[in-house]
């Protein structure tokens, strides 16, 4: 088998008693993630030829689903926690054994804020070094005798990097210990460690006040969609017309669904925003399921998808141009259904109409256009 270059193992077998809770901390979701899923979001995996993932197998399919789904694109293995760290280090260890990689880097769940940086210093430390520690200095103050003495505090994080070889062979050596890191071994065989300089935002969420740091670092990322839609009317039916949801005693517009041209653009500003090509792409109009439908249903789809991607709207900007009907009166109306049908606040609700000023097929009264911008992020702001 070829030799690999670098393995990443993540352990997640800890129970997190000090956080509280009935679910281990790296499991809960803070926002649309936990804490490991927020991690392999935001480290690049490119990195490594294979991953391993250390944790209860009654985990796996409970909380990290979305995980088990990349293994189409990265090598992704599991590996059972141990009732130790040590033990489970070992495992995941065992696991690549076959893989024959060169170097490995272990990382422990509860450091979700470890950044890609990081990773990249402690792999090119690694081609000189046969292990590469990260460290944090804190000043601090000690009480020695009633007498108060400065000192350095020196903080190991994760991730570690060693020789695979020679971490492997440290844990088998020395299996039956209870090491609180992988560096500890490498002491304990008197090995040259490479310290090098860690990050102070790289901490280990320990206590519940933790979080609070984790969602005030943890990086968001926006993304802006526009939407477009036009319908023409059908002037031989007066009554019909359907914008955002909201009937309007005016002439039908003519549609394979209810040709609601405000929620078609709305739905087509927030598949652009998720990269999801547009509305005719999903809801075909020669497929009879979506004739006379309410758009409504389209909406929800849209609302599904943004949950599912682990994004939240931020704000929605909707304009209507057409001569008639006065889209005014109605926009209160609108604004309250598109916030019951996608679950947002009203206040991050923006419609808007203007005219054509009588230039072309919308001047002339023949229809109405509707555009839409919205933006969404990964983290919610309501």
């Amino acid at each position: 088998m070829k030799l690999m270059k670098n393995a990443l193992v993540i352990l997640a077998g800890g129970k997190g008693a000090r956080i509280g809770g009935t679910v281990p901390k790296q499991f809960v979701k803070y926002g649309q993630y936990n804490f490991i899923e927020y991690f392999i979001k935001n480290v690049s995996l490119k990195l490594f030829e294979i991953v391993v993932i250390c944790c209860e197998k009654k985990y796996i399919n409970k909380y990290l689903k979305s995980i088990k789904k990349l293994n189409s694109e990265h090598k992704i293995i599991w590996a059972v926690s141990g009732n130790n760290r040590q033990k489970s280090s070992l495992n995941a260890l065992k696991k690549l054994k076959f893989f024959k990689p060169k170097n490995v880097l272990i990382h422990d769940s509860a450091r979700p804020l470890a950044s890609n940086k990081l990773f990249e210093k402690i792999i090119f430390n690694l081609k000189k070094n046969e292990a590469v520690i990260p460290y944090v200095i804190y000043d601090e103050r000690k009480i020695i005798n009633d007498n108060q003495i400065d000192e350095k505090i020196k903080n190991i994080q994760t991730p570690q990097g060693f020789r695979f070889a020679l971490i492997y062979s440290a844990h088998l050596k020395y299996k039956n210990n209870n090491f609180k890191d992988d560096g500890g071994l490498i002491e304990k065989i008197e090995k040259k460690i490479k310290y090098i300089k860690g990050e102070k935002t790289n901490l280990k969420i320990t206590y519940p006040e933790d979080i609070n740091f984790f969602k005030s670092f943890k990086k968001k990322y926006f993304k802006i969609g526009i939407g477009y839609d036009i319908h023409k009317f059908n002037f031989k039916n007066k009554y019909g017309l359907v914008l955002c949801g909201i009937k309007i005693p005016y002439y039908k517009l003519i549609g394979h669904s209810d040709a609601d041209v405000g929620i078609h653009a709305i739905c087509d500003s927030i598949f652009g925003s998720l990269s999801m090509n547009d509305i005719g792409y999903h809801f075909k109009n020669k497929n009879k399921k979506w004739k006379n439908v309410s758009s409504s249903v389209f909406l929800f789809y849209c609302k599904k998808k943004l949950i599912e991607k682990g994004y939240y709207i931020v704000n929605l900007d909707i304009n209507f141009i057409c001569e008639k009907p006065i889209i005014g009166k109605y926009k209160s109306k609108m604004i309250k259904n598109i916030s019951k049908l996608l679950s947002i606040p009203s206040k991050i609700i923006s419609i808007k109409a203007t005219t054509n000023e009588k230039i072309g097929f919308i001047g002339d009264g023949l229809g109405i256009a509707a555009e839409s911008i919205v933006q969404i992020s990964n983290e919610k702001f309501y």
